[in-house]
């Protein structure tokens, strides 16, 4: 299945701006603002999201960060591991030395209660040749067709993309992306999403025309529907949004406020036809940390016991 009912959130203790990771992410802006009013609206968000995932029935398993070593950006667990339907748990290399401690065994120990781990495959040895993959931020899976996207940047890196694709069984599918300005998009979740019936795209981004025509060309095989947006609701998070089922086994669609808020009614009605949106306030963490509802979520796909 494309979606689940099931997903991890860290909830933060430190979250603040990253400034190893602001240089590879454009997305990113620092704010003059006390540190504890930033906490304060930080945790905010988190519950906010937390709870209209809760409220809706979808499954979450909260664990918070701990408070040392400091980690800026634990609220994005989607970037150190993912968790897949045969119960295989994948742990990424990431770029920024102060986000590897995020990768927590005791966190994977806890989901072990709930459900089936039959292998772990750890591919964060990379990070000693300097080779980084960031987890479902670097790669967006489309699981119905076994196909995936990645975006070539500092933190994607080709090769290790290539090689996690064969050993799942994933038709490997790369290119290069770029914002209005030229620079590298850091992460392939924030200009493209893939929904079961549509996918949420930058085109522009994509400046290379037998780049675009390899990606156009898998849409059309798979028979996805096309929302194409601009660069200026890229930044406001348009593709970061993520596919849901609840226990009632409705499909949602959950993304950040300001990502609904830029996009026209007509590109949200197409949407609204297969899915319920959702919605979510998180302006300090997109601001700050430069990654959407999205980024916060870690879906798990692995069997329950």
């Amino acid at each position: 299945m494309q979606s689940t009912n099931s997903v991890l959130l860290i909830r933060p203790t430190n979250f603040l701006f990253n400034t190893e990771t602001a240089v590879s992410n454009s997305f990113q802006n620092s704010i003059d603002e006390d540190s504890r009013c930033v906490a304060t609206k930080v945790f905010k968000e988190f519950e906010n999201l937390r709870e209209a995932l809760n409220f809706i029935g979808v499954d979450v398993t909260t664990i918070n960060d701990t408070v040392s070593p400091v980690k800026p950006d634990a609220i994005f667990p989607n970037n150190w591991v993912s968790f897949h339907a045969d119960g295989i748990i994948i742990l990424y290399p990431m770029l920024a030395e102060n986000r590897r401690c995020e990768r927590r065994l005791d966190v994977i120990e806890t989901l072990k209660e709930k459900f089936i781990v039959k292998n772990i495959i750890d591919f964060s040895i990379y990070e000693k040749e300097n080779k980084f993959l960031e987890g479902t931020g670097s790669i967006v899976f489309n699981h119905v067709h076994k196909i995936a996207y990645a975006c070539l940047s500092p933190r994607t890196n080709k090769d290790i993309f290539v090689q996690l694709c064969s050993k799942l069984g994933y038709q490997p599918i790369y290119f290069n992306a770029y914002n209005q300005n030229g620079q590298s998009i850091y992460h392939t979740n924030v200009m493209l999403c893939v929904l079961e019936n549509i996918v949420v795209i930058c085109l522009d981004s994509i400046t290379n025309p037998k780049d675009k025509e390899l990606v156009l060309q898998s849409f059309f095989y798979t028979k996805h529907i096309i929302i194409d947006v601009s660069f200026i609701q890229m930044h406001n998070f348009a593709c970061n949004v993520l596919e849901l089922k609840t226990n009632k086994n409705k499909n949602i669609v959950v993304l950040s406020q300001r990502a609904y808020d830029c996009l026209e009614e007509d590109k949200k009605n197409i949407i609204k036809i297969y899915y319920e949106l959702l919605p979510i306030l998180i302006p300090t963490i997109e601001t700050i940390g430069g990654g959407g509802v999205r980024c916060m979520i870690a879906e798990i796909f692995l069997p329950n016991k």
